[in-house]
């Protein structure tokens, strides 16, 4: 067993924008933090001073619905955490504070790809410390109907696999199977944006979601075709943006995992559901220092495709199946 060291970010780096949801403004710095710090989330006030701040893991999660959301008894800190989470997991940055001033993370183009850029621009480095893994000892699993949600050992290092369908010709059911490591990541997941259909937004905004979403930061969807000018970047593009938040949610763990995750039909509620459950049980994971299957490029990068189908499942914006 090889043993791998913490990362942290080599410089301080920005990016601004507003909350897919919450219509807001806000702009959110990352910062280099001391080895096994982990992502710590402080949210600054009207003066611009740190007001409130909070480990991100798996107990910090206080709702699910439509996105990750990120606080404490107090209240939210903030919401739509999954994407620059996504980014910091797939690149293997292991500590670093979040600045954030706003109730939530700017959406950006609905990708973590804006993210992936900030932290190339900070830089990466090397800290003294061990790095340590959560190695799943025993499947571990949540179902509710046909939906499912599954952590299971794995020899290699990370890997997801994730199966959406959805009733509609441009969707279907598609599948995507990706053993995650920096290279991987950045070319298969980091540009997979965000999606929604036109028909559920006025249901949406007069519940309060979806006040921010737009053509620069969401795939939107007609009965019979993508909106957006520019069309997809992927065939696939909605179960790569699945996988993508699936990453974001699993960071939660509060360390990198060492196991397979395979999501049926689900979403932040399911990805919350699984690792809350294998969290629960003591006996399914132990804590290991550094694993070469973690270092290494994957073994196996299958890339995802779509089958169309029919199956009535919640809309991308809907809340999710647990």
């Amino acid at each position: 067993m090889k043993v791998s060291k913490q990362t942290t970010l080599r410089d301080q780096a920005a990016v601004s924008g507003i909350g897919v949801h919450s219509g807001s403004p806000a702009t959110l710095t990352m910062f280099p933090a001391d080895a096994n710090t982990g992502i710590v989330f402080v949210r600054c006030g009207q003066d611009g001073r740190p007001d409130r701040e909070i480990r991100a893991d798996v107990r910090a999660v206080t709702a699910t619905e439509f996105a990750t959301v990120l606080g404490d008894a107090s209240g939210p800190l903030c919401s739509t955490a999954e994407h620059v989470l996504a980014a910091l997991s797939g690149l293997g940055v292991d500590n670093a504070i979040i600045e954030i001033d706003g109730p939530e993370v700017p959406i950006m183009d609905g990708s973590a790809e804006p993210f992936v850029a900030a932290i190339d621009q900070a830089g990466i480095v090397t800290l003294p410390a061990q790095r340590r893994h959560i190695q799943v000892l025993k499947p571990v699993r949540v179902a509710k109907g046909d939906a499912y949600g599954e952590l299971r050992p794995y020899a290699h290092g990370f890997r997801v696999e994730v199966e959406i369908e959805f009733d509609h010709p441009l969707i279907g059911r598609q599948e995507m199977a990706l053993d995650v490591a920096s290279e991987s990541f950045r070319r298969e997941l980091a540009r997979a944006r965000t999606f929604g259909f036109m028909r559920d937004v006025a249901k949406l905004w007069n519940a309060g979601f979806a006040i921010g979403a737009s053509f620069e930061n969401t795939l939107v969807i007609s009965e019979s075709r993508v909106l957006n000018p520019e069309g997809l970047r992927f065939d696939d593009e909605f179960v790569r943006h699945k996988t993508l938040d699936a990453i974001g949610d699993l960071a939660l763990a509060g360390a990198p995992l060492l196991g397979a995750y395979r999501s049926v039909r689900g979403g932040h509620k399911l990805n919350h559901a699984v690792l809350s459950a294998l969290m629960a049980d003591p006996t399914a994971w132990r804590l290991v220092d550094g694993h070469e299957a973690y270092l290494e490029a994957p073994r196996r990068a299958i890339r995802g495709h779509a089958d169309v189908a029919t199956g009535m499942v919640a809309p991308a914006f809907g809340p999710d199946v647990s």
